[in-house]
């Protein structure tokens, strides 16, 4: 059981359960050069961000060195083509599949000693964790680390905002726009399709197995992402990450049963389909479980618009082929 709430805990972790964010200076703008060409404008340092806990973040010069401390970070860095300045990540990074050969400074607890010692130039926190690890976030501080704290997104705009944050760190503001960018212009193509859906489907996400089992209510990014594709959540009313009844499930019936732990439990759909009391389910008898990749579902970085297209296709696979 303790191994269970260890990987509960984790994966909570990861969806940023446990805002604000930095004003963007016109550092990507294109221009014409001398010779009439087009060229970049340069990022220019040193700048300044008021990061997610109000803290105005001096970075001096571009990094060179990286400390993502979330898997979220991590992600968008990779994105932005920041893949060789990374040299330390968390414990639970693992995508892209160069990630996880980095140097690993911690999960939960942070290795402050093995993160001065890569000598950093910037630390990307996370606001979800910051003040669980403020004296650690503190002594890097004061060690000469400069350490952003990256908002906890619980929506798409605020998704947005930690990318274009963690840009201008880096300097790497065009990329970021352009990022963000192509991911808007996606999420409008999906909320295009699903506006033409006319029979909305009951949808249960549960993130954990029996017997405790936990689902993402109001107030979750998850609940969002459900609203995107045009399915009602039967835990919506529900507050947070809610442990729910599971009396009150089979009662609202939902068509379609979602599981984001298949990665670390065998055989999920089955496990679901046999539980004895819910054959009348209409998911269960239509043999609608779907498994889907947490990962892609939860981090708030560059892949949650593949995770929303995820979903919309678990759910409505008539519509999203």
């Amino acid at each position: 059981m303790k191994k269970w709430y260890s990987l509960l805990f984790a994966l909570l972790l990861t969806f940023g359960v446990l805002a604000g964010c930095g004003q963007q200076n016109d550092q990507g703008n294109e221009k014409k050069g001398t010779g009439g060409e087009k060229t970049t404008e340069q990022a220019a340092f040193p700048t300044t961000i008021k990061d997610a806990l109000g803290n105005d973040v001096t970075i001096e010069q571009k990094p060179e060195k990286i400390v993502s401390l979330i898997p979220s970070n991590t992600e968008i860095a990779f994105s932005l083509g920041l893949g060789d300045k990374i040299v330390g990540v968390s414990d639970y990074d693992n995508y892209p599949e160069e990630a996880a050969a980095k140097e690993k400074v911690g999960g939960t607890e942070i290795n402050l000693e093995k993160i001065i010692a890569l000598k950093p130039n910037i630390v990307l926190a996370h606001a979800s964790s910051a003040h669980n690890s403020e004296a650690g976030l503190n002594q890097l501080r004061d060690a000469g680390i400069p350490v952003l704290v990256v908002n906890d997104a619980q929506n798409f705009d605020q998704v947005y905002d930690s990318i274009l944050m963690i840009g201008k760190a880096t300097g790497e503001t065009t990329k970021a726009k352009e990022l963000v960018t192509g991911m808007e212009e996606k999420l409008a193509e999906i909320i295009s399709k699903a506006a033409e859906i006319k029979d909305k489907k009951k949808v249960f996400v549960e993130v954990s197995p029996a017997p405790e089992i936990y689902s993402p209510g109001n107030h979750t990014f998850m609940n969002e992402m459900l609203k995107v594709i045009n399915a009602e959540n039967i835990s919506g009313d529900l507050d947070g990450w809610a442990k729910v009844d599971q009396e009150a499930i089979i009662k609202r019936n939902p068509d379609v049963i979602l599981t984001t732990y298949g990665y670390y439990v065998d055989n999920a759909k089955e496990q679901v389909l046999s539980r004895s009391g819910w054959e009348s389910v209409n998911a269960i008898k239509n043999k609608q479980i779907i498994d889907v990749d947490s990962d892609r579902v939860t981090r708030t970085g560059p892949r949650i618009i593949e995770g929303v297209e995820d979903l919309a296709k678990a759910v409505y696979p008539e519509v999203f082929k």
